[in-house]
């Protein structure tokens, strides 16, 4: 008599393998999913809308460089900045392209031109000042503006300010910069607005050079055109038109 076999045969101990194979596969396989997910996870940003619509914002996020157990790093907010003298601070900035030595001397100075258009210094400018009323000490006025192109590109500027004093910092983070929205992964240009989606490559400058308090940067950051994206400004010296009235024929 054939003696009985003890436990399970070749068969059954290769469909056994198998199915734990495909088990821990896939176990390994969910595991890397979720470390990639949590990987790329996309930090959060303390923040209160103040304005928005379907391709543009104005917001107050918390700065990070201000330290709330430290006094002098705290802005000096809320503060009070009309919609009239925000619209001739907007209006006067001015944007070059950087070029380098080499690049002057093939092609010349680049054109200085205006930062904003009509239709963004009226948006922004009442917004804006609505946020500066709203703004705290740790917080800053950040703004995004966009022109869509295609479904997966558009053109961004965008940036923010705070207030030091009498002081109004500005920083711009992107000017007119072709954004090509990634199929998967981090979507950088509304989630931050003062971080350059790519290398800079412009200076900065304001229409009423009195104005302007001058900062200082690194070889390092004049070379990558870094240098000159953040203005300065004294609200106090900034000379606002009075307004014309009712009626008065445009010379």
């Amino acid at each position: 008599m054939r003696p009985k076999s003890q436990g399970m045969s070749s068969r059954q101990q290769t469909s056994l393998c198998s199915v734990v194979t495909s088990r821990l596969a896939l176990y390994s396989l969910l595991v890397a999913l979720l470390a990639t997910m949590v990987g790329c996870a996309i930090p959060h940003v303390p923040s209160r809308t103040v304005y928005e619509d379907p391709v543009n914002y104005v917001r107050l996020e918390e700065d990070p460089g201000v330290l709330l157990e430290w006094p002098p790093s705290f802005h000096t907010h809320p503060a009070a900045i009309g919609p009239d003298k925000l619209r001739v601070i907007l209006a006067g900035l001015r944007a070059q392209e950087h070029r380098v030595a080499i690049q002057r001397w093939i092609q010349g100075e680049a054109p200085i031109v205006p930062v904003f258009q009509d239709e963004e210094i009226s948006l922004l400018s009442v917004q804006m000042a609505d946020a500066f009323a709203q703004a705290k000490l740790n917080e800053r006025v950040t703004f995004y503006l966009s022109l869509p192109q295609t479904s997966t590109k558009r053109v961004i500027t965008s940036g923010g300010a705070y207030v030091k004093g009498t002081e109004l910092h500005l920083v711009l983070g992107n000017w007119h910069v072709v954004y090509g929205i990634p199929a998967y992964g981090m979507i950088y240009d509304r989630r931050y607005p003062m971080r350059p989606t790519a290398a800079k490559g412009f200076d900065l400058f304001f229409e009423q050079a009195e104005a302007v308090i001058p900062t200082y940067s690194s070889m390092l950051d004049d070379l990558l055109a870094n240098g000159k994206d953040e203005m300065v400004l004294d609200l106090d010296k900034i000379q606002v038109p009075p307004p014309v009235p009712v009626g008065t024929p445009l010379s």
